[in-house]
């Protein structure tokens, strides 16, 4: 007898595509909206690779026509924050598909709920802003920035992924909704409005507000605020605005998003320079302790 967990096993063999003798499909990494990515061996470079396959065949549809555009526009893309395509192509049964870098690590959502230090996170995340703030400058826009889509690497690295629901340049009106709620803005959720790089900045908000967890302080919970502003004019009007407070917040400076008490500027203050007024205020009570100890 064959197991429930062995039949569903061969099913996805029996579905695997038949690539060109250079890749040699071993396994499944994933499933998607628009289809399935496949680990491969690269016969050629003797390397593992990733091969995102379309479900159905679709030669002029749709589907094969997303699957294309993502395909090109991480051609465009050569950041170290953006997973590298190699190939390209269209298989003898109709599906389209694209050969990329194999990430191997953890996705973010996992990496959130172990609960590592804010610095850490933080780090992470100025990351992410990196590879926005790239895809911005030359006209990409994601639209479904969230911690599934972004891939922890085994020694660090940090992969913005699926950039399948990604347009070029700005004021790209869609006929149908597409993104994930709580990370899209209400431009976004009405079919047919423009939507723009500042769509990108609502999502990054979302994204720091998971990252930040419910303790955080209050500063950096009114960046993600800010960021995440109903009106598109209220938000951070450039990934480079929001990656500069959040860079702000880890100097311990004053950040543009927040209004600080006198009280809560003392401390910052304090939090700062901890060791230099230490060192003072020893100093300080060395010399009272000498006047004291000569005046007896």
């Amino acid at each position: 007898m064959i197991s429930d967990r062995g039949i569903t096993r061969l099913r996805e063999a029996a579905a695997w595509p038949e690539l060109d003798a250079r890749y040699e499909i071993t396994n499944v990494a994933g499933h998607g909206g628009m289809g399935t990515v496949y680990v491969a061996r690269d016969h050629v470079l003797d390397r593992e690779v990733a091969v995102k396959v379309l479900d159905l065949a679709d030669r002029r549809g749709s589907r094969a026509a997303r699957l294309a555009r993502e395909a090109h526009i991480l051609a465009r893309l050569d950041h170290p924050g953006i997973v590298p395509i190699h190939d390209a192509g269209t298989l003898p049964d109709g599906r389209a598909y694209y050969v990329m870098k194999l990430v191997r690590g953890r996705r973010l959502d996992d990496v959130i709920a172990e609960g590592r230090p804010l610095a850490e996170r933080l780090d992470t995340f100025a990351r992410v802003l990196d590879a926005v703030a790239f895809a911005h400058a030359h006209g990409i826009v994601h639209r479904d920035l969230k911690p599934e889509n972004v891939m922890i690497g085994a020694f660090g690295e940090v992969f913005v992924m699926d950039w399948g629901v990604a347009h070029e340049g700005s004021g790209d009106v869609e006929p149908v909704v597409v993104g994930t709620p709580g990370f899209m803005p209400p431009e976004q959720e009405r079919a047919g409005d423009a939507v723009d790089p500042r769509a990108d900045i609502f999502a990054l908000g979302s994204l720091l507000q998971h990252l930040a967890g419910d303790d955080a302080p209050a500063p950096l919970k009114a960046i993600a605020a800010k960021a995440r502003q109903t009106e598109v004019s209220a938000r951070y009007q450039h990934v480079e605005a929001l990656a500069a407070d959040v860079a702000r917040f880890r100097n311990q400076d004053r950040v543009d998003a927040y209004r600080e008490s006198p009280l809560e500027r003392a401390v910052r203050f304090y939090r700062r320079y901890e060791l230099p007024i230490l060192l003072l205020l020893a100093y300080i009570v060395m010399r009272f302790v000498l006047m004291v100890w000569r005046g007896i």
